[in-house]
């Protein structure tokens, strides 16, 4: 079996600074970490390669080339090959954008049976790219899920786990599921591995490496969603202290409240 885990590198911090004209977050430095989310989609793929014999699991991520740090990560957890999708004319991309890129880098891998994806990530939360890649490569997929019930090389059984109820799907192969974060627990990065994995190059692939290459397909190009502003909020640290009986407390907040017209 061949599967691939999606991941992401995401800001490590609520300190995120915003580039002021194209209005996309800055991406570069070393404070960023592997999407939450992406770390039980991996630990996913590797229970998995655990039941099924002969499985190889690739983990494929779309950034700068500081995104090799989480790709190293999936490694010494455990899977087998890294790729990095990585070209300034992905820059800038929507949710229908990366989705693009990353179902065309999944196709650069080629006969894939599963594709495991967290079921968001935490700096955009659309839930979005996972089910996208599933519609542009025309594979069945099951999102929110938290449990693999049985796998083989034909079928994946799980349960799904939605805002007011469960569901138990079996899938053909090969398909897509983005998983939950109570699926299983993360394992730790290995030592051993990563002195097994201290020569390995990561493969980076660009655009002109893609099977569909057309450029206005990707990158701010290829993004419908057009951002007309974004900014970093200011801090506001201002507060008032509102001393007396608790009536006059009681009164002077609902008359502040009632004055910003919170309610």
């Amino acid at each position: 079996m061949k599967i691939a885990v999606c991941i992401k590198q995401v800001p490590a911090s609520t300190d995120v600074k915003v580039d002021p004209v194209t209005g996309v977050l800055i991406r570069s430095g070393t404070n960023n970490k592997m999407n939450p989310y992406d770390l039980y989609a991996v630990e996913t793929a590797l229970k998995i390669k655990a039941m099924i014999p002969n499985t190889k699991v690739y983990a494929i991520s779309m950034g700068p080339a500081q995104a090799k740090t989480i790709l190293n990560e999936a490694l010494w957890m455990g899977c087998d090959e890294a790729i990095l999708l990585s070209d300034r004319k992905f820059a800038g991309a929507d949710v229908l954008a990366t989705s693009q890129a990353l179902s065309q880098g999944l196709l650069y891998i080629g006969g894939l049976d599963l594709i495991i994806c967290g079921k968001q990530t935490i700096d955009g939360d659309t839930a979005q790219v996972g089910p996208e890649i599933a519609e542009l490569l025309a594979y069945p997929h099951a999102t929110y899920v938290n449990e693999i019930i049985s796998v083989n090389e034909k079928t994946l059984e799980v349960s799904t786990n939605y805002e007011n109820h469960h569901e138990i799907l079996a899938i053909s192969l090969p398909c897509l599921i983005t998983v939950e974060k109570d699926i299983y627990t993360p394992r730790l990065p290995s030592y051993k591995r990563g002195l097994d994995f201290k020569d390995y190059e990561i493969e980076v692939i660009s655009l002109k490496d893609l099977p569909d290459n057309d450029e206005h397909k990707y990158g701010l190009n290829g993004s419908p969603t057009q951002v007309e502003k974004i900014f970093s909020p200011d801090k506001n640290d201002k507060k008032e202290v509102v001393e007396g009986s608790i009536l006059h407390v009681v009164d002077t907040l609902f008359n502040e409240l009632k004055t910003k017209k919170y309610i």
